[in-house]
């Protein structure tokens, strides 16, 4: 009886460290998957606070907190099934998908620098595109709308950008990994976010009381957060051409037409060879910026005189579109 006990125990053990094993390389693909999505995470991340221009000190959590609930829902409800479902039976459409996601971005970058220059046209567009909101409440609902709608964009990049880098795996194992970059890229990014809107608020806690050194630092830090929202601003406008950019050139590529990725490839790579592997990163990263911003500039006319009619039109064939109008 003994041995037979010894024997059990021993292969309780060996299927223990088995799963342990197993969690192990779950977590590790998670990591590895997060990790490749890095760039539409710093585009999440740098994007969001702007969403919260223009609102009092304390609806900003509130109003993080519905931008997250409603990222966390993109990622699980709709974003994780259809990963599923597109790597298991229609593998082709991941990558037509990606482009259009990745020509989302690159038309809401491009639309950003256009309002900075043009900023009476922009305002033009942009009002022919959705209500203007009429009171705080329902400015707050459209603000929100606004950063769900981007943020399912951007989170559909993250869930295929990790989907990719599952080749071969269980069913099982994408479903459990896709679930762990869903939840801590959402934790990461909103956290941040929460960080950075409050981070004034501490600023001007912090240089009402405690030592001279305390209330020095809170005094920088309320004085350099506008600076450091605008540069975010920047960052975020400038990594979504970035990302879009590159999803676009690396779709084209995949479809058979290779002349500006070899483009941008072998300028890098020129690059790197006599002015060193970051030069070349920043060659690389500005060709498919200037991609995107092209991308960007032919979708906003398009956007404007083609797709928001059309949909408007259809809207109104839709059931209950009737009703609402009366």
């Amino acid at each position: 009886m003994s041995v037979g006990l010894i024997g059990l125990l021993d292969d309780i053990a060996g299927i223990a460290k088995v799963a342990a094993a197993s969690l192990d390389d779950v977590a590790g693909m998670a990591m590895k998957a997060g990790l490749k999505a890095s760039g539409a995470v710093i585009d999440d991340a740098a994007v969001t606070p702007k969403y919260l221009t223009g609102f009092t000190a304390d609806r900003e959590l509130p109003i993080v907190g519905k931008i997250a609930g409603g990222s966390i829902k993109n990622k699980l409800i709709f974003l994780l099934p259809a990963a599923l479902i597109l790597g298991t039976f229609l593998p082709w459409a991941i990558t037509p998908l990606l482009m259009l996601g990745g020509a989302y971005l690159c038309y809401e970058g491009a639309e950003k620098i256009w309002h900075l220059m043009a900023p009476k046209a922009a305002h033009a567009h942009e009002t022919g595109l959705e209500p203007v909101a009429l009171s705080p409440t329902t400015m707050e609902d459209t603000k929100v709308g606004s950063a769900i709608k981007t943020d399912f964009i951007l989170s559909a990049e993250i869930m295929a950008i990790a989907l990719a880098e599952l080749p071969g795996e269980s069913f099982v194992t994408q479903a459990i990994v896709l679930f762990l970059v869903a939840v801590g890229i959402t934790a990461a990014v909103y956290g941040a976010v929460a960080l950075i809107v409050k981070a004034d608020d501490a600023g001007l806690w912090m240089a009402q009381r405690g030592s001279s050194f305390t209330r020095a630092v809170g005094r920088a830090i309320v004085k350099g957060m506008p600076y450091f929202m605008t540069g975010l601003t920047v960052v975020g406008t400038a990594a979504m051409i970035w990302v879009g950019g590159s999803i676009i050139v690396h779709g084209v590529h995949d479809f058979g037409l290779h002349g500006v990725g070899d483009l941008i490839h072998d300028a890098a790579v020129a690059a790197a060879a006599s002015l060193g592997g970051v030069v070349g990163w920043v060659v690389e990263t500005l060709g498919y910026a200037i991609a995107g911003l092209v991308v960007g500039a032919v979708a906003i006319p398009v956007v404007g005189y083609v797709i928001s009619p059309l949909w408007t039109q259809i809207k109104k064939l839709l059931p209950g579109a009737r009703a609402v109008r009366a």
